[in-house]
């Protein structure tokens, strides 16, 4: 009903899977504003406003490939860096609640699915350990913090989906460990991206902008 299966033995998702999908997204990102959001009914508009910006930047930006992987993955335009701002911005909660939402948006937009399990490590526990970047909302130098515990989320459950269900590959590319193999390709583009995207939110001008953003963001340039 959801999913049919295709020649290579993946599967393809029915219209009904998207419509699915594209509920359980809207409900997801509703419920958690209405959850973590802030008490006051603007700032939870702001917030919504805010969020719903960011996931959006996030999908146009992962769209902008500069290195494309054969087996899938990318460095992109900073684009878990948008999702690690929500968590940066409001908190755990919202961030692990923006991250899901993304994660969901991205199986909408360019599946691969093999198997259940394989769905929901690569896109929906992946993508949400993004929204770790939340842990240091309050913290000194938390964007960086934060984003770093972020992308390591990912690459743990990158390395995971690797090892388990790509792991056949790694003989093509000169492993004989799927782990190993695991562990190098996905390093390669995230940890890539990574590098890049540390560089630059750590250059002083770039750094106070996103300072003067999340005080709008939260309301703080008004209270």
């Amino acid at each position: 009903m959801f999913a049919t299966l295709n020649e290579d033995g993946s599967y393809a998702l029915t219209g009904a899977g998207y419509t699915l999908l594209v509920v359980i997204l809207l409900a997801v990102f509703l419920l958690g504003v209405f959850i973590f959001g802030r008490n006051r009914r603007k700032s939870s508009a702001r917030q919504m406003a805010f969020s719903a910006m960011a996931i959006a930047l996030a999908m146009v930006t992962s769209l902008i490939k500069f290195i494309h992987m054969p087996m899938g993955g990318s460095v992109t335009l900073f684009s878990m860096l948008f999702i690690c701002l929500v968590g940066w911005f409001y908190g755990l909660g919202s961030g692990l609640t923006a991250a899901f939402a993304y994660g969901l948006l991205q199986l909408i937009i360019d599946p691969y699915i093999l198997s259940i399990p394989q769905m929901l490590t690569d896109y929906v526990f992946a993508f949400t350990a993004l929204g770790l970047s939340g842990v240091f909302s309050k913290s000194k130098y938390g964007l960086l913090k934060g984003y770093i515990l972020g992308v390591a989320g990912r690459y743990l459950f990158a390395v995971l989906s690797g090892a388990i269900f790509f792991g056949t590959y790694a003989s093509d590319y000169g492993f004989t460990s799927p782990v190993v193999y695991s562990l190098a390709y996905n390093g390669a583009y995230i940890g890539l991206e990574a590098a890049l995207t540390i560089v630059v939110i750590s250059i002083p001008p770039v750094r106070k902008a996103l300072v003067r953003i999340k005080q709008t963001a939260t309301g703080m340039d008004t209270e």
